[in-house]
């Protein structure tokens, strides 16, 4: 039997139904083996009772015995397969943590090689041979291995989902194509598979060009980071050259306010020192004195007395009329501060032109929108001028213009860093600073940060205010004849400058920016001529 089983292949053992090896092989009256389980489960479903083989029926169901002599030549087979899979197991993997394994191999699940789309099962290298060998089984369409195959059927009619319905954009079956997507656009999986594998093309480029979009986004970022900083390195740096001076100015003042005041506390102290020596002079010759009178007052003898007495009417100089009055330190700690305050604004006045000339290369032209000034005021033919008139022009009342003596810039800017100087001589009244976009133009106006301005202002000739509310007090040690209006747009930050002092006068911080803004300019009444110079946005002139 040993050689006879050596001429057998493998497919003479296998079950057409569960294409397996032989379990209780039993055998039809039309002479076909199945497995005894495999035919008694496709005859409780299919009547009349036919052969999966040779189709032929029967009209009543074959007793079916188990056939002993096939059975123990496949358990034989089995024994021979299992042995040969146990020598070449060297050459074969069991199936990995993550890889598809055979759904048909029992104990170790081999690694599977392809699955079958028809049969719905998975088969490695050893159980897939029947399908590369039987002719019937050649027809079936294989794929590298997937998982959950029973997800390839349809739900609803237990078919193969082979087609793709561009409608409702899903996978249907034969069946599905009749029933529940008539008259849809029905396409086998291949077409749908051919366009969708071509947008998934197209999406991937475009993912390609986000992703290469976002990198160079992220090189700019790196390449603002490190310019940041720089920048930050440098203001460390200027910063603790700055407090150092500042320190050494402290601390060389302190020794000196010490120093002084310690001179004169020893200069006195070396005044106080002469004065006891002398009167401790005075009373070692006093205490002789005293010791003389004492002597003669106890004297018994009358002519002796009366001509020593005489001697003693001369008393010794004394210093009672002068005295050590203590050093005067009135205002000594007063002038050293003073001193130190003088210091510490060089060194401002130092800091503020650093800053100064920093924020000038954020300059940008700025020239005046006449779309959005007041029919009082009179713009320069360049736009970089504007004053109020005597008499008032006949101009369309669009929505950008204002009702008060305003008007806004052309130039706006959501972003970044945005400078620019206006000219402020001679005149007695004026604000400036920025404002938002969508500020009301129309009536009373009240420029607060609250209603989208960020101005500071002059009225009467001397009195400066930021427009805040209420109204802040400006204390500034000279009349500004051109102020610098910085913004940091990310920072919120609105600072104003006197440019030829180089002082800062004010700044708006931590403000919320959340739309454009504008260069903001109000001249002012005329006030009959006292304030009819023009405000003039000037060049900037970046300091030195």
């Amino acid at each position: 039997m040993s050689a006879a089983s050596c001429l057998l292949t493998e497919d003479q053992f296998l079950c057409s139904i569960c294409l397996d090896v032989f379990t209780d092989p039993v055998t039809t009256p039309c002479g076909h083996n199945f497995c005894k389980t495999c035919i008694t489960k496709h005859w409780d479903t299919n009547v009349p009772f036919e052969c999966p083989n040779c189709k032929k029926v029967f009209y009543s169901r074959p007793e079916l015995q188990v056939n002993t002599f096939i059975s123990g030549m496949a358990a034989q087979f089995k024994q021979s397969a299992q042995q040969k899979a146990s020598s070449s197991s060297s050459e074969t993997q069991a199936a990995k943590p993550g890889e598809v394994p055979c759904d048909v191999c029992t104990g170790t699940k081999l690694k599977a090689l392809k699955s079958c789309l028809v049969c719905l099962v998975s088969y490695c290298e050893t159980h897939l041979e029947l399908h590369l060998t039987t002719p019937g089984l050649k027809r079936h369409q294989l794929i590298d291995p997937v998982e959950n195959l029973e997800g390839r059927m349809c739900m609803k009619h237990d078919k193969l989902l082979e087609l793709f319905c561009k409608n409702d954009q899903m996978c249907v079956c034969m069946l599905c194509t009749v029933l529940d997507h008539k008259a849809h656009d029905v396409i086998p999986l291949k077409e749908g598979y051919e366009e969708k594998k071509a947008e998934l093309g197209k999406t991937e480029a475009e993912i390609q060009q986000m992703i290469q979009k976002r990198r160079l986004k992220i090189e700019e970022t790196k390449h603002s980071v490190e310019l940041s900083k720089e920048d930050a390195d440098r203001e460390i740096a200027d910063g603790v050259q700055v407090f150092t001076a500042l320190k050494e100015s402290v601390e060389r003042g302190q020794a000196e306010l010490i120093d002084t005041i310690k001179e004169k506390q020893k200069k006195a102290e070396k005044q106080a020192e002469g004065f006891i020596e002398e009167l401790e002079q005075e009373i070692s010759v006093l205490k002789k004195r005293s010791a003389e009178v004492e002597q003669l007052s106890r004297s018994q003898d009358h002519l002796h007395l009366l001509q020593s007495f005489t001697s003693l009417n001369a008393a010794p100089p004394t210093k009672d009329s002068v005295s050590v009055r203590p050093p005067s330190y009135e205002g000594t700690v007063v002038r050293a501060v003073n001193q130190l305050e003088e210091t510490l604004s060089k060194q401002m006045k130092k800091l503020f032109e650093v800053e100064l000339k920093r924020v000038q290369q954020s300059a940008v032209d700025v020239t005046l929108d006449p779309d959005t000034a007041q029919s009082w005021l009179f713009l320069s033919a360049d736009g970089k001028q504007v004053n109020c008139g005597d008499e008032e022009k006949n101009l369309p009342d669009n929505p950008e213009r204002f009702d008060c003596p305003c008007v806004l810039a052309k130039q706006s800017f959501s972003s970044g860093r945005c400078y620019y100087e206006v000219q402020v001589e001679e005149k007695t009244e004026w604000d400036l600073g920025v404002a938002r976009e969508s500020i009301n133009r129309k009536g009373q106006i009240t420029s607060t940060p609250q209603n989208g301005y960020w101005t500071i202002c002059l009225r009467n000739e001397n009195k400066y205010k930021a427009c805040t509310d209420p109204l802040i007090c400006l204390s500034l040690k000279s009349q500004p004849e051109k102020v610098g209006v910085f913004v940091d747009y990310e920072e919120g930050l609105v600072s104003f400058y006197d440019v030829d002092a180089a002082a800062l006068i004010y700044s708006f911080t931590g403000c919320c920016f959340t739309e454009k803004l504008l260069p903001f300019c109000v001249p002012g009444p005329n006030y009959g001529g006292k304030n009819s110079a023009p405000l003039i946005i000037s060049p900037v002139n970046h300091t030195k």
